[in-house]
């Protein structure tokens, strides 16, 4: 018998209602798929008289739209469970009204560089993830025969950094990948359908970069003047140019901090490439003045810069327009994603000792997927509504569905779509405690935060993955892998 999900505020995200609701409900199948849509309450009690339905979910004023998609979380099983595991990422995750992730290969050991490194993620995920899970594959130096068996195994994109990663992990696990290098990997990959390739996009300056002797290392800025915004320009140079000379191919940006690369960016689209941009709600709504002493929980890479920094990132959000005007008119940042990356204390030096607060030390990642959605609300608020629920929609569900290949069944609330749906309440307010996030590690420089935005369902195809007050369902998510045949791209519920 088929579900019926009601609420009085439903955004379906199918490009019928520019930023309307309306009031209805959605008519699910046994298999989690989307049947039909009621777009009037007069639907809605005709459906009632003449269908007896399995069961009649009522979400009254809440908004039901979509569910989230995050195209950036690192998680750390097997290897590094205590750092964050799949257990927790997703219950994270659902908590904060997200679907569906993609997790990044870096941090768990093995890192996901090999077909077999993919397969024990896969195998270690399934039973435990209350969301969908798919997977990027790496692209570090010496796995050029593992690419494309990576590709046809099922991962999402080729994954890859300008720049090693952070002790623990290190050059041994993750190496940065040289320019020749990369150019060698997207010839071998020249013949793959429909191939992303995606980037920390942070390039060692020439000189490296120290603190000087006579400064703190618990003090921020310490940290910052060693990850000038020339890292993320240099970088965004090299893939901007690689992106016109191979126009066929798509590039992607993770986790852009830096300002300073929209206008290389946008010179790029307009001369062909096809070059996507990502932001994180900690580069929105965190600036440098504001980061105390010691506050290890707020180190990242790239890192969060000044105040002044913001502006131009949230105008490159917004669309303004509609159809072809509004393709005209968007910014080249095209989603918002967390990069969640928790971490254990004594990695984040948030331990008590010598060690405490050294940002030069710390574990560079943000724990934020839970509230990636409340952050962005509570910017976009502040900057009076810079951001409708349709941009909401555009930038954490359409885009990172269609960066990943799964704009033909999520991202949306069409028939024929899986069932994934975030209820919230756009207008209720929180305040942030730590301990009530879901992620391995509680550190989050949103402690004690008052945030917008209130998550209170996660549905993925039809089952209800997380109820406000009553906790979550059976970890019933499922592993997306892509499938390639004579071409065609197809991806498989598994």
């Amino acid at each position: 018998m088929d579900l019926l999900f009601l609420s009085r505020r439903i955004f379906l995200g199918d490009g019928s209602q520019d930023d309307a609701t309306l009031q209805g409900g959605i008519i699910v199948d046994t298999e989690g798929i989307i049947r039909k849509i009621l777009r009037t309450p007069q639907e809605v009690n005709t459906h009632l008289y003449n269908t007896e339905s399995e069961a009649v979910y009522d979400f009254g004023d809440l908004v039901l739209m979509p569910g989230l998609i995050d195209t950036n979380v690192h998680i750390n099983e097997p290897g590094r469970k205590d750092w964050e595991g799949f257990v927790t990422a997703t219950k994270s995750a659902a908590a904060g009204g997200f679907t569906t992730i993609i997790d990044r290969p870096t941090n768990a050991c093995p890192t996901t560089i090999s077909v077999s490194a993919l397969k024990a993620k896969t195998s270690t995920a399934r039973g435990k993830i209350y969301i969908d899970v798919g997977f990027w594959g790496g692209l570090v130096p010496g796995n050029r025969d593992q690419l494309q068996p990576l590709l046809a195994a099922g991962v999402m994109g080729l994954q890859c950094s300008l720049c090693n990663a952070a002790p623990p992990v290190g050059k041994e696990e993750f190496a940065a990948i040289t320019e020749s290098e990369l150019k060698e990997a997207i010839n071998l990959v020249d013949n793959e359908a429909d191939v992303v390739l995606a980037f920390h996009a942070e390039l060692p300056v020439l000189k490296e970069i120290s603190a000087s002797a006579d400064s703190s290392p618990k003090c921020y800025s310490t940290f910052l003047t060693t990850r000038p915004h020339a890292m993320e320009v240099n970088a965004i140079k090299l893939i901007s140019q690689l992106a016109i000379q191979n126009v066929r191919h798509r590039f992607h940006i993770l986790n852009l901090s830096s300002a300073m690369c929209l206008p290389l960016l946008k010179d790029a689209q307009q001369k062909g490439a096809q070059l996507t941009t990502e932001t994180c709600p900690h580069y929105l709504s965190l600036s440098a003045e504001e980061i105390p002493e010691c506050g290890t929980e707020y180190k990242t890479w790239p890192p969060i810069r000044e105040k002044a920094n913001q502006a131009a990132l949230w105008q490159e959000l917004r669309t303004n327009g509609k159809g072809a005007e509004a393709e005209a008119e968007a910014g080249v940042i095209s989603i918002i994603s967390s990069d969640h990356s928790p971490a254990t204390p004594g990695a984040r030096c948030l331990t008590y000792g010598k060690g405490r607060g050294n940002f030069l030390q710390a574990w560079p990642g943000i724990n934020s997927l839970q509230l990636s959605l409340p952050v962005t609300w509570t910017g976009s608020n502040e900057r009076e509504k810079c951001l409708t629920l349709a941009d909401i929609h555009r930038l954490m569900c359409l885009e990172p569905a269609q960066l990943c290949g799964l704009s033909s069944f999520k991202g949306r609330i069409s028939e024929g779509y899986d069932a994934d749906f975030c209820i919230w309440n756009p207008d209720e307010e929180f305040t942030v405690a730590a301990e009530d996030l879901l992620a391995s590690n509680k550190a989050t420089p949103y402690n004690k935060r008052r945030l917008k935005g209130v998550v209170h369902a996660t549905v993925v195809r039809g089952l209800h993955v997380y109820q406000q007050y009553e906790g979550f369902g059976q970890p019933l998510g499922k592993v997306l892998l892509r499938k390639s045949r004579n071409k065609v791209v197809k991806f498989v519920r598994m």
